[in-house]
């Protein structure tokens, strides 16, 4: 099962994308996505129920969040209530160690993505403030890296033994896609897609080189 871990849509303050327009892109253009997790930015989007296009559009549509650490951005995957009340997800300056150490006390899984990126990827940062202990992935190839970024990140992983996903980071629907991370079985919910996670049976794909026209 291929999905793309890393979409904004309309909810998130800087996303100009809709939801039905990601599905609909996806079957329009017959990208091979199964489906894909909208982490919006600095909150969990309880409220909204995507069930229906999920069904409509034969796609697999999770939720997730995107939080801001001092050692950059973090993509949590299995949010839940336990979890939102042990730190601010509105702030922009969480501690990395707080949020591996209440995703994991909560079943959750943290991943710093764009890590190659400077300011907001982990890499920037660790020069200043150290490896930080507890991440066991990263996101590799994340669709809107320029120049060098991805590679930063992929030397690093490397060097550091960590494991890798893809994901688009689209905030725009033409740009859903661009990298996915691919599972051996297949994913319905946010507890399976977590299950899989920690299972680290995955293989992060970059599908970039596909949308250059």
């Amino acid at each position: 099962m291929i999905l793309d871990l890393h979409t904004h849509s309309i909810k998130s303050d800087d996303g100009r994308a809709k939801v039905e327009n990601y599905c609909q892109w996806i079957r329009t253009r017959d990208l091979p996505v199964d489906g894909f997790v909208l982490t919006e930015h600095r909150q969990f989007d309880y409220e909204s129920d995507y069930s229906a296009l999920a069904k409509q559009f034969d796609l697999c549509i999770l939720k997730g969040s995107e939080v801001e650490t001092e050692y950059g951005h973090v993509l949590i995957f299995g949010v839940t209530s336990q979890l939102r009340e042990a730190f601010d997800f509105s702030s922009i300056r969480v501690s990395l160690a707080t949020v591996l150490a209440a995703s994991d006390e909560f079943g959750a899984v943290a991943i710093p993505c764009h890590p190659g990126r400077k300011r907001v990827g982990m890499f920037a940062h660790v020069d200043e403030l150290g490896v930080p202990k507890g991440v066991r992935i990263v996101e590799i190839y994340n669709g809107g890296s320029r120049d060098n970024e991805d590679q930063i990140a992929s030397d690093w992983t490397n060097k550091l033994g960590y494991l890798g996903i893809g994901g688009s980071d689209s905030h725009i629907v033409s740009h859903i896609g661009r990298c996915v991370t691919k599972f051996p079985a297949g994913i319905t919910s946010e507890d399976e897609l977590v299950e899989a996670l920690k299972a680290e049976e995955f293989e992060a794909i970059n599908l970039k080189k596909q949308f250059v026209r």
